[in-house]
């Protein structure tokens, strides 16, 4: 484990907060795989400032097991922290520091697995994936994954390391990320009644979808093994209006869908369609421009995998337990799933404590438990 907490020590340093650019970090990596004998392949954004990366190892081509994790991390700004963010902490037997649960303690294992991969015989591929942007909605590997199966194949499984406490998780609900923008009309608020306040209507459509969510919570589709059993609708901003005494003309609102994958998420998106040219039919009469436009701005796959599935059985071994698990937050794992490729979720750290919290850290233990896992991997792969 010592070399995995030095590795950590080392990317936990590299503040890449999914705002600024993670190329210090991706450039450690591509140096670090490079000097092991690794094919190497860099995917870069539109912007340049930002990249993520494939590596291969072993024979070329399709199968062996790829890894795959994110480099971003969530800021720490208006946390109040008693560790360093950006430095590795070590103390009574965890490791503090921004991503050492989210998930840069499991990005540590995967080199340390590299390196030991570098020195043995592989009869099979080992595969890895460090991917950017996944905190804001997983849109790195969106951009990446048409590059994978190019560049170094298609991998018989994958296993993406975010926080489970080492158990195998096999669902997680997809997720939409939407914007209404809702358009009134300007005037004197001491006339207030004789326009259409775009609050008004936003308000509105909220009732509506706080009536919705209670439609799926009662009668939509429900999956016991997640801690929320059904669909879920979540408004997180609301604004408009620049000024007491102006009746505000446009409002917007941020909202979410996390859905299970027996509701289809263009058949949740096409119900709150239908519910937005209500709303705004209502005030039509008394203003035609009233209007509620939809942007689905972000989506990502969910992930639903048969417990029957071998690869369940395979990680369960590689991870030596017996259990199996839903998660509530979302992974990159929908994304390898989408092409076919068996695919689960498996890491050290548990989200529910550490992730996105002001001491994020990781117990010594989960991350020795990784390295074993790891360690397993890579022996399966000269077999």
């Amino acid at each position: 484990m010592k070399q995995s907490l030095d590795i950590l020590e080392k990317l936990v340093a590299f503040p890449t907060v999914s705002s600024s650019s993670n190329l210090t970090m991706i450039a450690y990596l591509h140096d670090f795989l490079s000097q092991r004998g690794f094919d190497l392949h860099q995917i870069a954004d539109s912007s340049g400032k930002k990249s993520g990366l494939f590596a291969s190892l072993g024979p070329s081509g399709d199968g062996g097991i790829l890894l795959s994790g994110h480099t971003d991390v969530v800021p720490t700004q208006g946390q109040h922290w008693t560790h360093p963010d950006f430095k590795l902490t070590v103390e009574g037997g965890r490791a503090y520091g921004r991503g050492t649960t989210d998930m840069k303690g499991y990005l540590a294992c995967m080199l340390t697995a590299a390196d030991a991969a570098s020195k043995l015989t592989l009869k099979r591929p080992l595969k890895l994936a460090f991917s950017f942007d996944e905190e804001i909605g997983c849109v790195g590997i969106a951009q990446m994954i048409d590059h994978l199966v190019p560049n170094i194949g298609l991998p018989e499984m994958v296993i993406v390391g975010e926080p489970t406490s080492m158990q195998v998780a096999i669902g997680h609900k997809g997720k939409a990320a939407i914007r209404a923008t809702c358009r009134g009309q300007n005037g004197h608020s001491a006339l207030a009644p004789k326009f259409v306040n775009a609050l008004h209507i936003a308000t509105d459509f909220v009732s509506g979808l706080r009536e919705l969510q209670n439609k799926l919570a009662t009668s939509g589709a429900r999956d016991e093994a997640y801690a929320i059993p059904y669909s879920t609708l979540h408004v997180g901003k609301l604004q408009g209006g620049i000024a007491l005494n102006i009746v505000p003309d446009t409002a917007t609102i941020d909202f979410e869908y996390r859905h299970l994958a027996a509701d289809s998420g263009d058949e949740l998106m096409a119900q709150i369609t239908q519910l937005a040219d209500r709303v705004a039919a209502r005030y039509q009469k008394d203003f035609p421009g009233a209007a509620i436009e939809l942007d689905r701005y972000n989506t990502y796959p969910g992930l639903d995998v048969s417990v029957e599935q071998p690869v369940v059985a395979t990680v369960q071994h590689l991870a030596q337990t017996n259990t199996s698990t839903k998660v509530a937050f979302g992974t990159e794992a929908g994304y390898f799933d989408q092409l076919g490729i068996p695919t689960v979720v498996c890491g050290p750290g548990c989200m529910e404590e550490q992730g996105h919290k002001p001491d994020e850290s990781i117990a010594l233990d989960e991350l020795a438990a990784c390295d074993a896992m790891m360690q397993r991997v890579v022996q399966s792969l000269c077999i």
